[in-house]
């Protein structure tokens, strides 16, 4: 009799412990799949098309070659560029820092860029300390605060925009997103799920430790 209730006890533990593990993995999948549709449906809004003009034009820093930028953040300048050409701002804010052996900051290869591209020295400002998105928002508000502005339009790859317009209103900025529609980063299918499953990870430990991961970036390369 105690040995068929000992049986039953551990068959009864195993179904516990076999149901919980299948409720976690369940909402761990439920969790994940809106955390990729919110990364999508935010990167397909342009508040640009609707927004009035704002403070300032801020494009997220990418990967330079010795002054270039690469590809992906040309697509972010030319972008950011035909924003300020509309009048959607006075001031273009240009971000990143500069990575190890680096000659140029990301924030001063994309100012040489713009400059070179019609927008005038004194319309620019340059954050060139960020080493990550987070690093390069906290010194983006700074800046405003110090001139006395508030709202900004930000301009990154689509599937960065959820953390940028999250970490930028959790600075309390008045924050708009206009993502590039032409970025390598979406060139292809592949490119776009690698890009979110970044994302994905770097949202959680946002979410959870309200820092950058261990892997510090400014948004693509």
């Amino acid at each position: 009799m105690s040995r068929a209730l000992s049986v039953n006890g551990r068959r009864s533990v195993g179904r516990t412990l076999a149901t919980l593990v299948i409720v976690g993995l369940a909402g761990s999948l439920a969790v994940t799949g809106y955390a990729t549709f919110r990364i999508w449906q935010r990167g397909d809004v342009d508040d640009a098309l609707s927004m009035g003009t704002v403070d300032a034009i801020v494009v997220l820093g990418a990967a330079q070659y010795d002054g270039d930028p690469s590809p992906v953040f040309r697509a972010r300048l030319d972008h950011a560029i035909a924003l300020w050409r509309a009048g959607r701002a006075p001031l273009l804010v240009t971000t990143g820092g500069r990575g190890e052996g680096d000659r140029w900051s990301e924030a001063a290869a994309a100012r040489d860029y713009a400059i070179g591209h019609g927008v005038p020295p004194e319309a620019i400002r340059m954050e060139d300390a960020g080493r990550s998105t987070l690093e390069s928002l906290e010194a983006v508000a700074t800046i405003l605060e110090r001139e006395g502005l508030r709202s900004a339009v930000f301009v990154s790859d689509r599937s960065h925009m959820l953390r940028v317009i999250r970490m930028a209103l959790d600075l309390g900025l008045d924050a708009y997103g206009s993502p590039t529609r032409d970025s390598p980063m979406d060139a292809t299918m592949t490119r776009r799920v690698d890009a979110t499953l970044h994302e994905l990870g770097a949202l959680a430990w946002y979410a959870l430790l309200g820092r950058p991961g261990p892997a510090a970036e400014t948004g693509g390369s």
